[in-house]
């Protein structure tokens, strides 16, 4: 019964922070309204939240391996707590700014320990399943938090959608106090030993590989308000609904992926992301079909929320075998990369509008899809775990 509590606790986590990250997406027009910015500037909102996340994540989680995770954890939670609350009361800007690098320097190292703890409390023919679960927070988070919080957003005011993340981390934090498990084995060691793991090649493929595919996720998704109204056509009424369907085909993604990781995990992933260059390249000449281009974004979708469990427990199976000291780290690396290719895409999506518009963004993803295509297909033949597990 306990485990299953702390389950649904760590996805909960999990949507407590999709919520915070991606419902700037949602709330850009309105942000951009009140503060009279442009979308591409405001754009660099989720560029730098994404940066910040990436450069400080590996940081934290390495540090915090000197100290019990349970207090470490809790101690985080406190810190994001108080940023996204910052976020809500945001009068300008720098404030605005200020508040979402806060935040980002926590969020990675919470969601990194919360993977950890649910490698260990997990029995281990469950670990793939609880790990997409994990995962797919960040999913339910778009199907259920992006959408309220972009109608809360229109209907009152961004500030207020940012109020709901507040009161929906201070339950985690409660319920974490009562659940976290306080008896996971730690390896302690200085940062350069943990480090070591990036000397290993595999780990090397499968963090650039996560870069592409987030890269490419988000030339479309930090514009995907615009691209909805603006480029298909559709009217605010739908706007909310669609958003609600990414979020379920997110979700179908993320649980197709621990299917995936269950039986071949690595070594299924070419042919997903081969097709996905394909979707990629067919989204700019199909935009102005509504509806066919809708379709092309939750193809997208489940392509794009494959990967994670697949990477999570290939990073996981060799540190627990090769290097034991960096677990915590390995357990942030899909973390950490993911942003750093959120930060790539948003940035270059942000570029990419100025200068040739939100029509060809499909284009500029299927750059970085075709990257990732290729780096996952030499990763497979590096790696050899999960090999034995195809049916």
């Amino acid at each position: 019964m306990k485990y299953r509590l702390q389950a649904i606790l760590f996805v909960f986590i999990a949507f407590m922070l999709g919520c915070n990250e991606y419902m700037i997406v949602g709330v850009l027009p309105d942000i951009a309204h009140e503060y009279h910015d442009s979308l591409s500037t405001l754009g660099l909102l989720v560029t730098v939240f994404a940066f910040v996340y990436a450069a400080f994540t590996p940081v934290i989680t390495s540090l915090a391996n000197r100290w019990r995770r349970h207090h470490v954890l809790l101690w985080l939670m406190v810190i994001f707590l108080i940023g996204n609350t910052w976020t809500a009361l945001a009068t300008n800007l720098i404030s605005l700014l200020l508040s979402r690098i806060l935040t980002a320097t926590v969020a990675g190292a919470i969601i990194s320990l919360v993977l950890v703890m649910a490698s260990f409390v997990a029995p281990y023919e469950k670990r793939a399943s609880l790990v997409s679960w994990v995962f797919a927070g960040f999913s339910i988070a778009s199907v259920i938090g992006i959408p309220i919080g972009t109608i809360i957003s229109t209907s009152f005011s961004w500030h207020d959608s940012f109020w709901m993340v507040t009161i929906i981390t201070v339950i985690a934090f409660c319920f974490l106090f009562w659940l976290v498990p306080r008896d996971t084995p730690q390896f302690k060691s200085g940062l350069k030993k943990q480090f070591v793991l990036f000397k290993d090649y595999r780990v090397l493929l499968g963090v650039l590989f996560i870069v592409a595919i987030c890269a490419a996720d988000y030339t479309i998704y930090t514009y995907i308000r615009p691209l909805i109204t603006s480029g298909m056509g559709f009217d605010n009424a739908w706007l909310n609904w669609l958003l609600f369907g990414m979020g379920i085909f997110f979700i179908i993604g993320n649980k197709f992926g621990g299917f995936l990781a269950d039986r071949g995990g690595i070594h299924r992933l070419p042919i997903i992301y081969a097709a996905m260059t394909v979707l990629y390249l067919a989204f700019g000449p199909l935009l102005s079909f509504k509806w066919l281009a809708i379709l092309i974004v939750a193809l997208l979708c489940v392509a794009f929320s494959c990967y994670g469990s697949s990477t999570q427990l290939m990073f996981l199976d060799i540190a627990e075998k090769e290097y034991p000291q960096s677990l915590d780290l390995a357990s942030s690396l899909n973390s950490i990369f993911a942003n750093i290719g959120i930060s790539l895409g948003s940035f270059t999506a942000s570029q990419a509008v100025q200068f040739t518009g939100l029509t060809r963004l499909g284009y500029v993803g299927s750059i970085y899809a075709l990257l990732a295509t290729v780096l996952v297909i030499v990763l497979s033949r590096q790696y050899a775990g999960m090999r034995n597990h195809m049916v």
